[in-house]
């Protein structure tokens, strides 16, 4: 019996993925229109820039202000007042070079590590 999703994941790039991006595009925490123009603009960087990541978009973060939203996992850093020439360095210096862009985190929380 074939496992569920076996055909998409690897199409999608679970197995290569080294980060997950979350973001929440609205609409009550920024003004119309400017979380999907993120959201576009992230597909396209990410695709442009080669970067072995996840893309996941919510409609709610509950946070309900100061967004768009975005948190980098399992780094657990997150990210307000999203704009497409944020994420780029973003995606330069905290996803492609390791390091957070420390003068926008707006909060912490990385994922733990299950052991045995």
């Amino acid at each position: 019996m074939q496992k569920p999703g076996r055909n998409r994941i690897a199409a999608v790039g679970i197995p290569d993925a080294r980060r997950h991006l979350f973001f929440c595009i609205g609409p009550d925490c920024c003004s119309t229109g400017t979380g999907e123009a993120l959201w576009s603009h992230a597909k396209k960087r990410v695709k442009q820039l080669e970067i072995p990541v996840l893309r996941t978009r919510a409609g709610c973060f509950r946070i309900c202000e100061g967004g768009p939203w975005l948190v980098v996992y399992p780094d657990g850093i997150w990210y307000g007042a999203m704009t497409p020439e944020r994420l780029d360095r973003i995606l330069e210096e905290h996803v492609e070079g390791g390091s957070p862009v420390r003068e926008w985190v707006s909060a912490e929380n990385p994922l733990a590590t299950v052991g045995p």
